[in-house]
């Protein structure tokens, strides 16, 4: 029997409403990266424990011009926590709304592969009677596993 995880109707305007407002957040923060997962790889990471060593590191430095030689960049790194601190809450808030896309999603996907294997086996049972027999077996090749030769068959063996 079919369990029904959700129920959830979504129209055309309101697809197109979430597009546009995704549309203007992209829009709000030009200059967002895109990294391939090499480039990615190769970054340093900062953690929790590394960003506190960071903030630190660098308010002592910005408090003390004197010791900070010229080709380091201590005010763009002030500048990139002042980004980092603008971006987070975006982030979270941008996380929280994809989890729960990827849960309706998957809820959704469920309740079709739930009916759908519960009408394939009606199909099964019955529908030959019904002159469905050539569509259960297009069907059914979701099913098809690739044939394996038996060592019997292979002389070699």
């Amino acid at each position: 029997m079919s369990l029904n995880l959700i129920s959830l109707d979504i129209t055309p305007e309101q697809q197109a409403a979430a597009l546009a407002a995704l549309a203007q957040v992209e829009a709000a923060l030009p200059g967002l990266l895109s990294l391939e997962p090499d480039e990615r790889r190769k970054l340093l990471w900062m953690g929790d424990k590394s960003e506190v060593f960071c903030r630190t590191t660098i308010r002592v430095l910005g408090d003390n011009p004197d010791i900070v030689p010229p080709m380091l960049d201590v005010a763009g790194a002030q500048a990139d926590f002042v980004t980092l601190d603008r971006l987070r809450p975006v982030l979270e808030r941008l996380g929280r709304l994809y989890s729960q896309l990827d849960d309706t999603t998957a809820a959704l996907g469920n309740d079709i592969m739930d009916v759908s294997l519960d009408g394939y086996g009606q199909i099964k049972l019955v529908g030959d009677a019904y002159g469905l027999k050539e569509l259960r077996k297009e069907i059914g090749g979701r099913f098809a596993r690739p044939s394996r030769k038996s060592s019997d068959s292979n002389p070699a063996a």
